[in-house]
């Protein structure tokens, strides 16, 4: 027997020999592999975590867009005695360096008048100087304050080129904005304050437009049911600051003929459009009578600024519905970059946000 224990035991050590030769190696090598992809692994996502940006534009499934929601959730909207707008002496004043750009804007008005066509007006409007969110000590309802500039259409058609390049090489883009710093700009790059509003008929229809194509910002976009930009010279009552829910009203009265008596109105966000650094006003506004058939009449009589759409459609008010008409193939990567957050708060301050994100999902996961 223990003759047979030393032969068990030689066998054992050469089995273990040639298995500590042919594998062991191999293992070492797989399991530091492994334990380098796992290390690695933690490290990306704890970059990640570090490096997340907390604001990120609306985004639906693969509907992608550029609008930062800075204040208000579609639930509670902002009250109009909680914003605050004042107007500083002084006008947005471009840079040196470019304010021939805004002599080529002129010089191309002149030739279009020459020419018999229709120029671009230089209309008066406002810049945004300073954005600031607050809220109030008791209740913290939001406080939004609001300081403007004056400034008028040329200098916001000049600063609109920000990947143009300067003489250096830079563009405004590159110069000016910081990705991580979204609500830091200098004036001349804001000069675009207006409202968009969601309407809804009293037989619950949502008004889709689509922009003209003589407009001349994205001509052929499908958008919200009134975008207004806010005049200087219309909107500011003598040396009263512009209020947005009086350019809402003008809005609606100029761009779907209805008087403020015939729907209720809410402010439910402020909206930036990082790309082009549009600020938007968002609103819901109901009819109280007026249905499909009965808005469609009235703008069969005439409406002021008829030329601003093209065409408008009608969508069954409801989450589901609203969502895939957003992500249609044929509309997807043609809505103007504001309108999608805009239907969306519409449907959370009319259903809760619960409802709506829930119905949005389901749509999403069945694409």
């Amino acid at each position: 027997m223990g003759g047979i224990d030393v032969v068990n035991g030689v066998a054992g050590a050469v089995i273990g020999m040639l298995f500590a030769v042919l594998f062991q190696q191999p293992l070492q090598d797989t399991w530091f592999k492994v334990r380098r992809r796992w290390l690695t692994a933690v490290r990306s996502l704890r970059l990640r975590e570090e490096h997340s940006p907390s604001w990120t534009t609306f985004s639906l499934g693969p509907l992608r867009t550029s609008a930062l929601i800075v204040e208000g959730d579609g639930e509670t909207p902002i009250p109009a005695e909680g914003v605050h707008i004042q107007v500083l002496d002084g006008e947005t004043r471009l840079p040196a360096e470019i304010t021939h750009w805004w002599g080529e804007i002129e010089a191309e008005s002149a030739r279009l008048r020459a020419e018999g066509r229709t120029p671009v007006w230089n209309g008066l409007r406002y810049a945004v100087e300073s954005f600031d969110i607050s809220r109030t000590p008791v209740d913290e309802q939001p406080e939004v304050r609001l300081r403007l500039r004056p400034t008028d259409y040329y200098t916001f058609l000049a600063a609109q080129q920000l990947d143009r390049r300067l003489p250096d090489g830079t563009t405004l883009r590159s110069r000016y904005l910081d990705p991580d710093q979204p609500l830091e700009a200098p004036a001349f790059l804001q000069c675009s304050l207006g409202v968009n509003i969601a309407v809804v008929t009293a037989d619950d229809l949502l008004v889709v437009s689509q922009r003209s194509d003589r407009v001349r910002m994205a001509p052929g976009a499908w958008n919200s049911s009134v975008n207004e930009g806010m005049s200087r010279h219309i909107d500011s009552s003598g040396r009263n600051a512009p209020g947005l829910h009086a350019v809402a009203r003008r809005g609606m009265r100029e761009e779907l003929s209805l008087e403020p008596h015939e729907y209720s109105l809410e402010l439910l966000a402020f909206v930036l459009d990082v790309e082009k650094r549009h600020w938007s006003a968002h609103f819901y506004a109901r009819l109280d009578e007026l249905t499909r058939e009965g808005l469609q009449a009235r703008l069969s009589r005439g409406v002021a600024d008829r030329w601003e759409h093209q065409t408008i459609e009608y969508v069954p008010f409801r989450a589901a519905t609203v969502a895939k008409y957003l992500l249609h193939t044929d509309r997807i990567h043609r809505w103007a970059p504001l309108a999608p957050a805009l239907f969306h708060l519409a449907l959370v301050h009319v259903y809760g946000r619960a409802t709506v994100e829930r119905a949005e999902a389901q749509v999403i996961r069945r694409r």
